[in-house]
């Protein structure tokens, strides 16, 4: 394996790169400068909301492509690359659906807030952290910007509890478990695989070119597209199938220890 081909890396963001505290550590800053030396694009890919990523990336935002809404947008230096909302007609069609679900609560994402029509207080809960810009509403028609991503919550388990119903879903749009209790819905091109092709033919970067890092299943498509594909210590079974390489976990820095071996194969092929 000769990790010193790399151009590009992207990685996931929960359940990746942040630890179960949700942060980045210190020593993720330290690497991406180094590799910066080596002129290696880095991409974070990530079903959060373009300005939460900023939030956790901040000194190093204008050094990153930002891959938000799981492919819903792509974003460098304030600068859309892409940007594939839900079309209106359709969004009409998931919400009348939605409305339909027992005990789920969805989270309606645009570019610079989130839509919750719900009170459920484990969601509350959680808002703060993934989606801090949000406004509560009582109808879907309240809504007038365009909507990347519809992020369904369930308390329990958004695989047995929302997945089942949203399923069928996927003749026409994008229906991933993203996390335990979450489940996103968002147009079919709206998928990390396809924002990283883009920006790969920019950059005429290969897959062979590519390390991918992941822990569910709305990184499947991103994995696919990178030769150095690691599924985390942590991740999803089916993503652990997919992936060609498996690293530590999320808590044990899995990210930083390949991108620590990525440096050194740099910084050997130098000398």
């Amino acid at each position: 394996m000769d990790l010193s081909q790399v151009k590009l890396v992207i990685t996931d963001m929960d359940g990746t790169l942040l630890d179960s505290n949700h942060e980045v550590s210190p020593k993720f800053f330290e690497l991406h400068s180094a590799l910066r030396e080596h002129d290696i694009l880095f991409v974070v890919a990530s079903g959060r909301p373009y300005y939460s990523l900023i939030d956790k990336l901040a000194p190093i935002k204008d050094d990153l492509i930002f891959i938000a809404e799981n492919g819903g947008l792509a974003i460098h230096k304030d600068r859309v690359l892409l940007s594939t909302p839900i079309e209106k007609s359709n969004l009409q069609n998931l919400v009348t659906l939605i409305n339909t679900l027992e005990e789920t609560h969805p989270v309606y994402c645009t570019k610079e807030k989130a839509y919750v029509k719900s009170k459920s207080a484990a969601l509350m809960g959680l808002l703060s952290e993934y989606y801090k810009n949000y406004v509560i509403i009582d109808d879907e028609s309240e809504i007038t910007e365009a909507v990347y991503k519809i992020a369904l919550y369930h308390e329990e388990s958004s695989e047995r509890y929302i997945y089942p119903h949203v399923k069928h879903l996927e003749q026409h749009f994008k229906v991933k478990v993203s996390a335990n209790h979450w489940v996103d819905l968002s147009e079919n091109l709206a998928n990390k695989g396809h924002a990283l092709a883009l920006i790969q033919q920019h950059y005429t970067i290969l897959p062979s070119e590519t390390m991918a890092f992941g822990d569910y299943n709305n990184d499947i498509e991103m994995l696919n597209l990178s030769y150095f594909s690691y599924a985390m210590g942590n991740a999803h079974p089916f993503v652990k199938e997919t992936a060609r390489f498996e690293t530590k976990t999320n808590n044990e820095n899995g990210v930083e220890h390949i991108l620590e071996q990525l440096l050194l194969a740099k910084k050997t092929l130098v000398t």
